[in-house]
């Protein structure tokens, strides 16, 4: 029997994940393999690495820092979360990453991210903590409109969450049997059509798979929540979800929203941890 973690994205309701795994890794819960898309990759790596606290310490610390997140950021960098301040300042030199630990890890870490040539999800397998694995959690985090395309090895790549935005059924195919999956949405949430669909078919209009993947998102998106929940009552998933919509946007420069969106990420893990080891146990 195979245990994984499947962490979905959203900005910064990512920060509910936060509070999520931190209370998983305060109680020694560990899994076989994890994936993460978008903001569940950039803060869900700290789950090999073992760092309990990190993505939560450095976004109270940094939030208000310009090279972190804003609109200068984006208008001088192309990217609304500056990528050199955020995958190389931050875990090299102002909040260090635990490289050696991440590598260590026997837990198999998974980011996704879309081809936008494609428009399909890739998979990434990160095995070491530096190099390109730093620019496939960038790739998976890139959301349309908000950050430069990256590119890696010859292919141009954005935000996992157009393509595979909760991952359950890549990771039973890769033979995890039973999967604990954290969604950032209420349980009762029906995604539809976003309003930058205009903005997208104009930015990026010599990928054509990639608009067609971003129009198609709220079907996907809608069809994986109805998976998820059939894998739940099958009793091949356990579900981690904010009882209502969380107070935070994709972006916010105030400590406090994060505080209570972490609070309620840790408070969610907290009410079910006995259900939780149950599952895991079984």
């Amino acid at each position: 029997m195979k245990y994984g973690l499947v962490m979905e994205g959203g900005a910064m309701r990512g920060i509910f994940t936060c509070g999520v795994i931190d209370v998983l890794m305060e109680n020694n819960i560990t899994f076989d393999g994890s994936v993460g898309v978008s903001a569940g990759a950039c803060f869900g790596c700290n789950y090999k690495s073992k760092q309990s606290g990190r993505a939560i310490r450095y976004n109270l610390r940094f939030c208000k820092e310009k090279r972190y997140c804003s609109y200068r950021s984006l208008i001088t960098t192309g990217d609304m979360f500056g990528a050199e301040f955020c995958y190389h300042t931050i875990p090299e030199k102002l909040d260090p990453f635990a490289n050696e630990v991440f590598e260590k890890n026997p837990m198999t870490f998974y980011v996704v991210a879309t081809d936008i040539t494609t428009g399909k999800a890739v998979y990434h397998n990160c095995r070491i903590a530096t190099g390109d694995t730093l620019d496939w959690i960038r790739a998976s985090a890139s959301m349309p409109l908000a950050a430069r395309i990256v590119n890696i090895e010859g292919r141009k790549f954005l935000d996992g969450g157009i393509a595979d935005s909760i991952p359950l059924r890549f990771m039973e195919s890769a033979g995890y049997d039973k999967n604990v999956v954290i969604v950032t949405q209420p349980r009762d949430f029906v995604k539809t059509p976003s309003k930058s669909e205009k903005l997208v078919k104009i930015f990026y209009k010599k990928y054509p798979e990639l608009i067609k993947a971003y129009q198609r998102r709220p079907k996907m998106y809608n069809e994986e929540l109805k998976y998820v929940r059939k894998s739940e009552a099958e009793g091949r998933a356990f579900v981690i979800a904010p009882p209502e919509k969380l107070p935070i946007g994709h972006v916010t420069h105030d400590p406090e929203v994060m505080l209570e969106a972490y609070r309620i990420g840790r408070n969610a893990a907290r009410e079910r941890l006995a259900e939780l080891k149950e599952f895991l146990s079984e």
